[in-house]
């Protein structure tokens, strides 16, 4: 089965503002060049989209109220979110924070038939995490998929082995995985619009028109999909990244960006558990060009400020031709914390940080994680005092 949640950010933040629910609500920050990270189905109503520019959102629904993403709480959601998933079935394939691949088939006995198994995860999920979940179950992935899809908000949907086929050749041809739009039209030339279409259609005639995926792209209209859910229980890597709503070479501007990022890249790599052996840093110039740069540490961090002190190395060892578009950290080479030992500093200061950086922690927790900060990272006071 597939599992997903609805609107996912969106319906966190509802938790703890149920005033707002019924009403159009954006998670995303309020710059002319940030996306939308969430937006409720109210919100899509108007034709609000996930990635879309943010200033594109607004002008479609001036309307919406727009929420400030807390990354931390998302994360710790889906923590345990996924701890739902793993007390059903050990087989879980995590595709992002709030959607998985469930094989169920040894849970069956233990637990019932496919559809009840996915009606206590839904009502497990809504109980725990005052969130809903939509679950879509199949024989194979890409069927399961397609059935959560098309299950939204707040749903089920089983497709048996025998509905398979004509379910799928019920649908469009954009419902294949690999077929966007571009693709779609050069089918849609050639008189396929369909998934039948697709599945009525030679191979040999598909790989001159798709290349290597064709074969690929007519078994998935035949509903065969062979791959096994795949268990994933360590992210390859955590990160965060910004893009200023004005192109900067402002040093400053660009160390406390730096120092922000990494409290979060921090914070998420505690809240998941894990420790970096690598640091990352992403410049985007303001020509889109992109460049990394990353440097592996002597011990394994999970610091803020030790993350930064790298980052800022990195940094100060690029040449910037121009004013940076985008800036990002990213934690690399991860390893589970509770089996990997954090060498003690010679210098204290390191470990006062990190035990500091704890103590925000259970703060964020309680109070949520713009309650204590750095004082770099507090906005200017607007007052004249």
């Amino acid at each position: 089965m597939h599992v997903d949640m609805d609107a996912f950010f969106v319906s966190v933040e509802l938790r703890t503002r149920p005033e707002l629910r019924g009403k159009p609500v954006i998670v995303g920050f309020p710059a002319e060049r940030s996306v939308v990270l969430s937006a409720s189905y109210e919100a899509r109503a108007f034709g609000v989209k996930s990635a879309m520019p943010m200033a594109v959102a607004m002008r479609m629904c001036p309307q919406a109220v727009i929420i400030e993403p807390r990354h931390k709480v998302y994360y710790d959601v889906s923590a345990q979110l996924m701890a739902i998933f793993e007390s059903v079935t050990e087989l879980v394939e995590p595709l992002s924070v709030d959607e998985a691949f469930l094989d169920v088939t040894g849970a069956i006995r233990r637990l019932g038939p496919p559809r009840v198994i996915g009606e206590l995860i839904r009502s497990t999920v809504a109980a725990e995490l005052g969130i809903t979940a939509s679950v879509g179950i199949a024989e194979t992935k890409f069927v399961a998929k397609i059935a959560s899809t098309r299950c939204k908000p707040d749903g089920l949907l089983l497709i048996g082995p025998d509905q398979t086929v004509p379910y799928l050749h019920s649908l469009p041809v954009g419902a294949l995985w690999g077929i966007g739009a571009k693709t779609a039209e050069v089918l849609a030339r050639m008189g396929i619009r369909t998934v039948a279409d697709v599945a009525a259609t030679p191979v040999t005639s598909l790989r001159k028109m798709l290349g290597a995926t064709g074969e690929h792209v007519h078994q998935l209209a035949w509903g065969q999909d062979p791959r096994p859910v795949t268990p994933v229980r360590l992210e390859k890597s955590i990160g965060a990244e910004e893009t200023f709503a004005v192109d900067t070479a402002d040093d400053a501007l660009l160390h406390r960006e730096l120092l922000r990022l990494a409290h979060r890249t921090a914070g998420r790599l505690r809240s998941a558990g894990m420790v970096a052996r690598t640091i990352a840093l992403k410049l985007r110039f303001a020509d889109f060009s992109t460049i990394t740069r990353s440097r592996t540490v002597q011990a394994p961090v999970d610091s803020a400020q030790l993350i930064y002190g790298v980052a800022l190395q990195l940094l100060e060892g690029v040449d910037r031709p121009m004013p940076v578009r985008l800036v990002g950290v990213r934690a690399e080479q991860l390893e589970d914390a509770a089996t990997t030992s954090l060498q003690l500093s010679i210098d204290r200061r390191d470990d006062n940080w990190r035990a500091a950086e704890q103590a925000l922690d259970q703060v964020a927790r309680k109070f949520g994680n713009r309650s204590v900060l750095p004082a770099r990272l507090l906005e200017p006071d607007s007052g004249t005092d």
